[in-house]
């Protein structure tokens, strides 16, 4: 996975579903924003992230070693 995207061969093993239609019609059933490549449906964790209503946080998300 490059810097959170999901891709359509991420998808299919995520969703079980082959046709990217079918991709289409379940990110859409869940509120999850996508965009469309030359193999199909894509997206990130964080647009997944906030379909589920989970927000992104302040920070880049890397671990700090100075909170130890």
């Amino acid at each position: 996975m490059l810097n959170g995207v999901l891709t359509t061969a991420h998808l299919i093993e995520t969703t079980g579903y082959q046709r990217p239609a079918d991709i289409e019609r379940c990110l859409r059933q869940q509120g999850v924003r996508y965009f469309w490549g030359k193999d199909g449906p894509w997206t990130t964790i964080d647009l997944v992230n906030a379909a589920g209503g989970l927000k992104a946080s302040a920070n880049d998300g890397m671990y700090q070693g100075a909170i130890l």
